[in-house]
C-alpha cells in the first residue's frame, strides 16, 4: 500500500518517515519530490571494469547548471535524506525530465527499511540537457511492507554525504 501525500506528511511529522530538509511544498498526492545535489562525479576510464577500481571525477554544478552529455552515466546526489524505519521508499525520476530524455535511477530505485540517506542518483541522458543544483529532479513514494522486517544494516545505510559509485566494491574490500 503506497502513503498518500498527506500521510507522508503525517509519518514525517510523528517521526516515522526522515526526510530533512522538509518542505510542504514538495509534497505530491502520493510521493514527494526530491532535489539534485551540488555535485556530480562520473567514471574516468573509457571502459568501466564491473569489478575492477573505479575511479571518479567529481564536478561542482554551478548555479548556472551543467550540460550533462550522452553516453556518460552521472552519479548524483540528493539534497534530501530519506527514509524510515517503518516504510520502504521508492525514488524515480519526474516523468516531465523523461520527457526531456533525462533517467533517474535507471536500476536501483527500491530502498531499504532502516536506511536513512542522501540517495545516490544514477543519471543518464539521451540529449544534451542543462540541470541545476538544488532543481526537483524526482519524487520518492513510501510503501508500507508486510511480513516479517529485517533493518538494512549495509553500506549504504551509513554513508550519507558521498556519492557511492559500486557496492562489491566496498564489500570486497578493494
Amino acid at each position: 500500500m503506497i502513503l498518500t501525500g498527506p500521510q507522508i506528511a503525517r509519518e514525517h511529522a510523528a517521526g516515522r518517515i526522515r526526510i530533512d530538509p522538509f518542505d510542504q511544498e514538495q509534497l505530491n498526492p502520493n510521493s514527494y519530490n526530491y532535489r539534485l545535489g551540488p555535485t556530480l562525479r562520473t567514471h574516468r576510464g573509457q571502459v568501466v571494469d564491473a569489478l575492477g577500481a573505479h575511479e571518479l571525477d567529481e564536478v561542482r554544478i554551478p548555479e548556472a547548471g551543467i550540460v550533462l552529455e550522452p553516453g556518460r552515466v552521472y552519479l548524483g546526489t540528493t539534497v534530501e535524506a530519506i527514509g524510515s524505519e517503518h516504510f520502504v521508499p521508492s525514488l524515480i525520476g519526474r516523468s516531465s525530465l523523461g520527457r526531456l530524455g533525462v533517467f533517474l535511477q535507471v536500476s536501483a530505485d527500491l530502498g531499504n527499511l532502516g536506511a536513512v540517506h542522501r540517495w545516490t542518483l544514477e543519471i543518464v541522458v539521451v540529449q544534451p540537457i542543462r540541470l541545476y543544483p538544488g532543481m526537483v529532479v524526482g519524487q520518492v513514494s513510501f510503501w508500507t511492507p508486510t511480513g516479517a522486517r529485517r533493518l538494512y544494516d549495509g553500506h549504504f545505510g551509513r554513508h550519507s554525504e558521498a556519492i557511492t559509485p559500486h557496492a562489491a566494491l566496498l564489500t570486497a574490500g578493494r
